[in-house]
């Protein structure tokens, strides 16, 4: 390509501590590239690069930039301390929306990190959730004006334009009436939510070169998402990367507007002005903190949370972060402990216990207490095959044949073990009327 054809450019940040960003000046209706080199940024038209590549900005007339529906600095801006911008940011929040103090503090930091996202692996998500009414669309609005890149979409909307905009734009995806009715159109939208919180997981879609030859592409969905649904997602692993508001479950407060005045997007431009010189203040030296993990939390939990805790300085407001995860964790581990998984692993574990921690436990026995306790509760003949068939696809917990029968060996303990904690199930003798703890009765592998 000729240096002058140039090379659509949203943003770029090199190994040199350089960062380029795109510019939109809606008076001007003008683009530009904001280029950030050894503490200082100049505006440009384009950037030639040593390997002769030239940098240059998307139209202006560029259906996504003109209709707003990416929102972009028109300039970087000073913002005086770090603590004054957090205290700007909740403010602007604060004006226009209605919500928990603990999640309006934990939306403002969601703001920086969304400024932030591309020095981290994994990122958590936000979620508005409630029913029609409640200022769910209010808070995407307001909190969405204000992240990095944001592209505002909604479930009236296509799927594929999804994709395209993630990947040209690479921003945080503002999304309203995230509950899908169609199954496909449902597919689709968890491929974007269940790739998009860890890097270098595209999604690939079938494409067609000019020539009609199959040509997969692969669409990066990484980036900082907030989502507003009336319910939850029957995904468990998905709902697990939301960080929840509950809208609706207070009158709303005297002081918030009832139509966002005009000024409020002016208000946000400026605040978009200012986050893009702290982006290009902190985007090189912002790095995961591991000693911030919480070891009640699963790993999942602390994965995805710990990008929000490493930018946070408040301890006070750490600790309600990890608050917000801990009863995320509680309900998901509460909802699954319902599950036939839960009843399969009780039966098993309180045998396993009983039998002790070397012994192996038929698989028919396992099925003969499930239909003692649970058999009531299904519709359908409970067999071998089919609780052995919960047992490894499900639980992923190993049988194998021994003197003709089939059998889970000892050595899955420790694996029931942590099953146990994830299903929040008792590890507990099947064959006694109390319930014991495990603990009262002794422990696998321990003297």
């Amino acid at each position: 390509m000729r240096p002058e054809q140039g090379i659509p450019t949203v943003s770029e940040c090199f190994d040199d501590g350089s960062i380029v960003e795109l510019l939109y000046n809606p008076q001007e209706r003008k683009t530009l590239l904001a280029l950030y080199q050894s503490t200082q940024w100049t505006l440009l038209p384009h950037i030639d690069l040593a390997t002769g590549r030239r940098l240059v900005p998307f139209s202006p007339e560029n259906n996504l930039i003109k209709n707003n529906v990416v929102l972009l600095p028109s300039e970087p801006a000073a913002y005086d301390t770090e603590e004054r911008l957090v205290s700007d940011i909740r403010q602007f929040i604060h004006r226009y929306v209605d919500l928990s103090s603990t999640f309006e503090h934990l939306a403002t930091y969601y703001v920086i990190l969304s400024w932030l996202y591309d020095a981290f692996a994994e990122l958590p998500y936000l979620r508005l959730r409630g029913d029609f009414g409640t200022g769910k669309t209010r808070a995407l609005l307001v909190i969405g004006s204000i992240c990095y890149k944001p592209f505002f979409a909604s479930g009236a909307s296509t799927v594929s334009p999804l994709f395209h905009t993630l990947d040209a734009f690479r921003g945080t995806m503002i999304f309203d009436e995230a509950d899908f009715r169609f199954s496909d159109e449902r597919a689709e939208i968890t491929k974007i939510l269940n790739n998009g919180n860890v890097r270098g997981l595209p999604v690939l879609r079938t494409m067609m070169n000019r020539q009609r030859e199959f040509n997969p592409r692969a669409f990066q969905v990484f980036g900082p998402k907030i989502v507003a649904t009336r319910g939850i997602y029957e995904d468990k692993a998905l709902e697990s990367r939301f960080l929840t508001e509950d809208m609706g479950g207070r009158p709303l407060r005297s002081d918030v507007p009832i139509n966002l005045p005009d000024e409020m997007h002016e208000e946000a431009r400026e605040l978009r002005n200012k986050l893009l010189l702290f982006r290009f203040n902190r985007r090189f030296d912002t790095v995961i903190d591991p000693s911030l993990a919480d070891a009640k939390l699963h790993p999942r939990a602390n994965q995805i949370l710990l990008p929000l805790l490493s930018i946070v300085k408040d301890p006070a407001l750490r600790d309600e972060l990890r608050l917000i995860a801990l009863n995320t964790q509680e309900g998901i581990v509460a909802e699954r402990g319902l599950h036939t998984e839960a009843q399969v692993l009780e039966i098993l574990a309180g045998k396993m216990l009983a039998a002790g921690e070397h012994a192996t436990i038929s698989l028919a026995d396992i099925t003969a207490a499930f239909i003692d306790r649970f058999g009531a509760e299904y519709g359908h003949p409970i067999t071998n095959r089919w609780i052995g068939g919960i047992l490894r696809r499900r639980l992923h917990i190993k049988t194998h044949k021994s003197h003709g029968i089939y059998v889970v060996p000892g050595m899955e303990k420790e694996r029931i073990r942590q099953l146990c904690d994830r299903y929040g199930v008792q590890r507990t003798r099947s064959d006694v009327q109390s319930h014991v703890q495990l603990g009262d009765v002794g422990t696998w592998g321990t003297s």
